[in-house]
């Protein structure tokens, strides 16, 4: 189950970053002495990327690899959480009776007041039918 966490988190963070590199000239390229520094023009965090068989690869700094693993360990927590409250609920727990008599009353309530309201409509049209001429 772990793993699923860490993978959808990981598609989670991922996930806004593949769509914000679609925008051009969002990412800023600088040559430097050490490889090549990224700059995100949107947000303003630099990252340093090297030329590995003419490939650009870029690594996390160690302040965006803290708050990763920050979001990490909060959707663990959060899935975790969820597999406890799941775990006490049985899986096929029938409402109980005063659910069921609570959600009876709301639907006969509704039903009332829709049938008055096509009852308005009906008084409405006959209403306003023209009356036959009897003269």
């Amino acid at each position: 189950m772990k793993v699923l966490a860490l993978a959808t988190s990981a598609l989670l963070i991922a996930g806004p970053a593949l769509t914000q590199q679609a925008q051009p000239n969002r990412f800023q390229l600088e040559r430097t002495e050490s490889g090549i520094v990224r700059l995100d023009t949107q947000t303003g965090a630099m990252t340093l990327c090297h030329d590995e068989n003419g490939t650009l690869a870029c690594r996390m700094q160690p302040d965006e690899r803290a708050a990763y693993e920050q979001e990490l360990d909060r959707l663990e927590k959060r899935v975790t959480a969820l597999e406890e409250r799941l775990s006490h609920t049985p899986p096929n727990a029938l409402p109980s009776d005063e659910e069921v008599d609570r959600s009876l009353s709301i639907m006969e309530r509704f039903m009332r007041r829709f049938m008055a309201i096509v009852g308005e409509f009906i008084d409405e049209r006959e209403d306003n039918k023209p009356q036959p001429n009897r003269t």
